[in-house]
Parts: C-alpha cells; structure tokens; sequence
C-alpha cells in the first residue's frame, strides 16, 4: 500500500497525524499533510484506511 496526499486540497484538520503519527505529519508553515513513509507496513494498513476516510477534505489516498 502507497499513501498519496494532495496538499492544494488539504485543509490541516490533522485528522491523519492523530490517526497515525507514524505515518503523517504536519507542515509547521501551512499546517498541510506531510507524508513521512509512503510505503505502509502491513500492519498499519487498516490504520491508514482509517485515517484516509476520517480526512474531511479527501486530501489523502492510499491503494
């Protein structure tokens, strides 16, 4: 699984660094999504899934 995250839509809810801190970050300028692995371990998938359908801009994807 890659993440995909499209900073023009994000609104910096930050729904995705609470869900998985691991995975996702803030921009300390914009407050936008920053990726910090694209590549999801296994074992984080259904957390990632989680986060991708909590954002409510739709900023991020994984597949």
């Amino acid at each position: 699984m890659e993440i995909k995250a499209d900073t023009t839509v994000c609104i910096g809810a930050g729904m995705c660094a609470l869900t998985a801190p691991q995975l996702f970050d803030q921009s300390e300028d914009e407050g936008t999504v920053l990726v910090l692995q694209r590549e999801v371990p296994a074992e984080l998938e259904d957390t990632v899934r989680r986060a991708v359908n909590l954002c409510p801009s739709g900023a991020i994807s994984a597949s």
